[in-house]
């Protein structure tokens, strides 16, 4: 219970310092454009290039092995072997697909989706709350007996719980990617995070404490689904409520992730940092299409480990070395531009507070337990800098570009035509057939 509180108030602290770097820089894109101010260029590309390759990918993959356990678990109550690993991932994999055709075919659809299945998240936690109280009231408490017995957690498995609880609260810093849609931002971006995270905070808290209610520390640390075991012992033949609710929040987040992801790729792509594919979008349905493809291929690719924990450690790893470095610019700037306009302002206190946190879930479990990995996220952030030293700082433009196109003689081959036709910015498009005309191109098939 201590971490869960804990992970509130961190997560608290770190919504608040992005609230301020949100009004600061009221600009669409999370961190790259705090990146790109604070400290230039290459960590702003690495950010992107974390982000939407690597870290948004597990994060959905996460929630598609989720959204597997709870679909699958009611189907296999009764075999002594648990849940065969592969129906997890054919299960996820279908989710995946499933995200990207509709982010696909329409934008809009995806947000009322989102919105509507958002609902299933506040049903299955408020029937678990309520289920908890009952079975309090009925007497028992004897799982809150002895609640601090046994041996102490070693600075390992604090880092990795902690990791597991903020991972829950996850979503405080995702409207900073849409800021440019926000109607005055400067008052609606910190009313929302903060009546956000105190609600979630109040709901995840009681949400435990029923869970404690009913199951053992063993038992809720063994179950794959702990709503579906839960709801089994409460509610007996209504139990399928929760597996059903769960699915339904877990597949709005999908969307949701989806497209914030998008927003990242677009703003890196606008500032010349990603390919100008990512910023392209569907002539007839205006969606991101080449973005939201590559979201969904690096998702299935990220679900070959299958392990959640792992996934979860390598995620968080990078994600939180990110957020520390964004809070850590937040207090360099208040030096370096105590000029800027900062419409809302959070004592200095409450970023030192989390830039040490954020350092302590970072360094301490390389130095008591090093893993695998933890050297494969920071390996994979650097491998950013082997694609933005050709392409970003030298402007290389890519081999299909210049074999593609050749504007001396007038040729256009014809996959680009056809790509051009179909995922493009409207005015790249409209300029595209405008040379077409003036040069009276002709097609050459491959």
């Amino acid at each position: 219970m201590m971490i869960w509180l804990a992970s509130g108030v961190l997560s608290m602290f770190g919504a608040l310092c992005y609230i301020e770097l949100g009004t600061m820089i009221p600009k669409s894109g999370a961190e790259f454009y705090v990146f790109l101010e604070a400290f230039g260029p290459i960590p702003a590309y690495l950010f992107a290039w974390t982000s939407s390759f690597i870290l948004k990918p597990s994060t959905f993959s996460l929630l598609a092995l989720t959204f597997a356990e709870y679909v699958l678990k009611p189907l296999y109550a009764g075999n002594c072997g648990g849940i065969p690993p592969n129906a997890v991932k054919l299960v996820a994999a279908t989710l995946i697909l499933l995200v990207v055709l509709l982010n696909c075919y329409s934008s809009e659809v995806s947000s009322k989706v989102v919105t509507v299945f958002s609902v299933g998240k506040s049903v299955s936690l408020g029937i678990i709350i309520v289920g908890g109280i009952v079975w309090l009231a009925k007497g028992h408490t004897e799982h809150f007996q002895d609640a601090f017995s046994g041996s102490p957690p070693g600075v390992r498995e604090i880092s990795l719980a902690l990791y597991q609880g903020l991972y829950a609260f996850g979503g405080w810093d995702q409207l900073n990617c849409m800021v440019e849609e926000v109607k005055d931002p400067y008052r609606t971006v910190p009313r929302a995070v903060v009546t956000g995270m105190a609600i979630v905070t109040g709901l995840y808290f009681l949400t435990n404490v029923a869970y404690l209610s009913v199951m053992s520390m063993d038992e809720l640390l063994s179950s794959p689904a702990v709503g579906v075991t839960f709801a089994e012992r409460v509610l007996g033949v209504g139990s399928l409520v929760i597996p059903v609710a769960v699915a339904f929040s877990v597949f709005g987040t999908c969307l949701a992730i989806c497209f914030a992801t998008v927003r990242i790729m677009y703003v890196a792509a606008r500032e010349e940092h990603f390919n100008q594919v990512l910023a392209m979008i569907h002539v007839r349905t205006l969606t991101p299409a080449p973005a939201v493809i590559l979201m969904g291929v690096l998702s299935m690719l990220m679900l070959i480990p299958t392990d959640f924990d792992t996934l979860l450690d390598f995620m968080s790893f990078a994600s939180w070395s990110f957020r520390c470095l964004a809070v850590a610019a937040l207090i360099l700037m208040r030096y370096t531009m105590p000029d800027r306009h900062r419409p809302f302002k959070v004592p200095i206190i409450i970023p030192i507070i989390f830039v040490l946190s954020s350092a302590y879930l970072i360094i301490a479990p390389i130095i008591d337990d090093p893993q695998i990995q933890y050297l494969v996220a920071t390996l994979g952030v650097l491998l950013g800098l082997v694609f933005y030293i050709p392409f970003v700082h030298f402007k290389k433009r890519s081999l299909f570009i210049r074999k593609s196109v050749n504007f001396n003689d007038g040729q256009v081959d014809l996959s680009t035509f056809a790509y051009f036709s179909v995922c493009c910015p409207m005015n790249m498009r409209e300029n595209f057939f405008f040379f077409c005309r003036k040069v009276k191109h002709k097609i050459i098939c491959n």
